[in-house]
């Protein structure tokens, strides 16, 4: 019986195995600083190399699937090799458009010089181009950034392939962009959507998709709020640890809304949104207790907690935030709808910018025009007025400690704030 000859392909896959496993117990500890370097870099290029071949299979694999019943080439992939299915079908579609379309890309990476993850890249910004665009400038198109592979990563090779029309095509550019643009603000717009949802446990997960633009307009108001928090830690010492950046940015969110102006809403219900917090007058001044927000019930889920607020929450809103705390005695009648001069106006902020610079927490240098107008001495909610005398400057972190009972304060001989963590 004579043996079947192996295939091609077959046989230098199972030369480059063995290659590699001659080595595979070599220390490399041991090698040169210039055989790293010829090393790293010619893995890396047969990496793209056999990339390239595993695409070109995997392209003309279909009977593959067929023979076990899967979906197509990519999913009998992902179950043999125990790979994500995503990885799986996306290298599948790079595969048919290198056999079909990507001949430049396809030929790139066989010599080395196209890595996978650009591969991608290329793929994406060609495809990406209107189908008015004719093939022979598709073409230089794949062909320049298949040029600029040699020099850009897969990141920089992207932002090249978002503007790849200025090069290869000017006089076309801004009228393919324009009309590029108009499609993907049509999309945007039919895609917008905005979810809020009770957890259960004291939060709400707020989920959007937005158009970009929208986007960037939100990260650039964030940025304002959350920047402060990105400075180093005090000299004096910070008693919370500096969170993650998304977490700032969700700390954020909450400033953001809290300095919105309602006058500047759409009118609700007859007058300018607002928000009631109603808190018995002894729960207000008691450091273990809670108050209700009214609006609960405009947010699914609000069966899980409700809308409360602790009493300490409620006093620090009451300085700054655009809720009205509506405070009720003991036959639960409001005694004090809030006072008209309940905020600073922006003559006072001003005047104590220029007093202040900066939060008055004690080693604290977050910029005053970053900073919320404090009640210095008598609370608001107790009664205090609001002249400037009786204000501060504070930093979001510092307002919220001044009105945590886990924290007493010092003031300090300069009119700074010292924080002590009780006992």
């Amino acid at each position: 019986m004579t043996d079947v000859a192996t295939h091609p392909i077959v046989a230098a896959v199972s030369d480059v195995r063995s290659s590699l496993k001659s080595v595979s117990g070599v220390n490399p500890t041991f090698m040169s600083t210039a055989d790293k370097a010829v090393a790293l870099i010619d893995l890396i290029r047969a990496e793209s190399q056999l990339a390239e071949l595993r695409l070109r299979i995997l392209a003309d694999a279909g009977d593959l699937a067929h023979e076990t019943a899967a979906k197509d080439a990519a999913g009998w992939l992902a179950q043999v090799t125990r790979t994500r299915f995503a990885d799986a079908r996306a290298d599948l579609g790079l595969a048919s458009a290198l056999v079909q379309d990507r001949t430049s890309v396809a030929a790139a990476m066989r010599e080395g010089s196209v890595t996978l993850a650009q591969a991608h890249v290329i793929h994406r910004a060609v495809s990406a181009l209107p189908a008015s665009v004719d093939s022979d400038t598709v073409a230089r198109a794949e062909s320049h950034l298949v040029e600029k592979a040699g020099e850009f990563g897969p990141k920089e090779l992207g932002r090249i392939g978002r503007r790849i029309l200025d090069v290869v095509a000017p006089e076309i550019a801004e009228a393919v962009e324009a009309a590029r643009l108009a499609d993907l603000e049509a999309n945007a717009a039919g895609r917008t959507r905005l979810t809020l949802r009770r957890l259960g446990d004291g939060t709400t997960r707020i989920s959007g998709r937005v158009p970009d633009a929208v986007g960037t307009r939100f990260a650039t108001y964030l940025e304002a709020f959350a920047n402060p928090r990105l400075q180093k830690k005090t000299s004096g010492g910070d008693p919370v640890a500096r969170s993650a950046y998304p977490k700032r940015l969700g700390q954020a969110f909450s400033l953001f809304l809290e300095a919105v102006n309602p006058n500047r809403l759409p009118l609700h219900g007859g007058d300018a949104t607002t928000l009631i917090v109603t808190i018995p007058l002894a729960a207000l001044l008691s450091d273990l207790a809670a108050g209700d927000l009214i609006g609960a019930g405009l947010v699914p889920g609000d069966d899980l907690t409700g809308d409360r607020i602790t009493a300490a929450q409620a006093r620090r809103l009451a300085c700054t935030a655009n809720i009205l705390p509506a405070v009720l005695g003991g036959d639960s009648l409001p005694l004090d709808l809030g006072r008209t001069r309940r905020f600073f106006n922006w003559p006072q902020r001003r005047a104590l910018l220029v007093r202040d610079k900066t939060c008055r927490g004690e080693g604290c240098d977050v910029p005053g025009a970053w900073c919320e107008a404090h009640h210095r001495g008598k609370p608001w909610s107790q009664g205090g007025r609001t002249d400037l005398d009786d204000g501060e400057l504070l930093c979001g972190h510092h307002h919220h400690r001044v009105h945590d009972p886990a924290y007493r304060t010092e003031r300090l001989p300069n009119g700074d704030l010292r924080f002590h963590r009780r006992k």
